[in-house]
């Protein structure tokens, strides 16, 4: 295990739930009574909806949290794939439905035309991050960041916020946040549940081919302390 990762295991989906809100929270309340206001940087998929819901019934002060996407497709907000719509119907709900939702999507705008114009409406709105919650993917794609795509140099690279990105491998063109925006928040969790991603995990730690196996780009961070929470 890398000195930088911190591993968080429990026996069930509900205990890790319960245990990430509290923390997430409690990174939340650190931020609001520092400056008045903190960011929540979520990612969309199946896995996050029992933390979202575990989230929603903390009661902080969500009237001064903003929350943003990790990544997002380049669809519509009622569209059925749609992160936003993921988020609103089940973090946004209870106590934390007062908090603001700063999405990355851009009706009328092109995904490879909307970079410049994402990346300004989140530096404007959501960073810095106080709190990113990333996932996992089982071909160890993170945020939007798939193996072997075209672009992932650039995303490693690049020190803007945002990029676009069309995977080979899942539909719809996406926005992704890139890896020095993701690496730039003050507190970074890993979320992922289940044996098959625990046996991905670890191969991720025991490999450095990063364009293979794009989480590794962020594990292998020496000097950026990462929770990792997983049942």
């Amino acid at each position: 295990m890398m000195s930088n990762l911190h591993l968080h295991r429990f026996e069930s989906d509900d205990l890790l739930a319960a245990s990430l809100a509290d923390a997430i929270a409690e990174n939340l309340r650190d931020a609001l009574s520092q400056k008045g206001t903190a960011s929540l940087i979520v990612s969309g998929g199946s896995t996050p909806k029992k933390l979202f819901h575990a989230l929603s019934q903390i009661d902080i002060d969500w009237e001064n949290v903003k929350i943003g996407l990790c990544d997002e497709r380049w669809v519509g907000a009622d569209h059925i794939d749609s992160n936003e719509k993921l988020v609103r119907e089940n973090l946004m709900v209870g106590h934390a439905s007062k908090a603001t939702f700063i999405g990355m999507f851009i009706e009328g705008a092109e995904a490879d035309d909307a970079q410049s114009a994402c990346t300004q409406n989140i530096k404007a709105s959501l960073f810095p991050f106080d709190v990113i919650v990333l996932g996992m993917g089982e071909d160890a794609h993170t945020a939007s960041l798939f193996p072997h795509n075209p672009k992932l140099q650039e995303a490693y690279e690049s020190h803007e916020l945002c990029i676009s990105i069309e995977p080979s491998t899942a539909p719809h063109l996406r926005m992704s946040l890139t890896r020095s925006a993701i690496l730039s928040a003050k507190h970074l969790y890993l979320h992922f549940q289940g044996d098959k991603k625990g046996e991905l995990y670890h191969q991720a730690l025991e490999g450095n081919d990063t364009f293979e196996m794009p989480i590794r780009s962020i594990l292998h961070q020496p000097y950026t302390p990462i929770e990792v929470y997983t049942a």
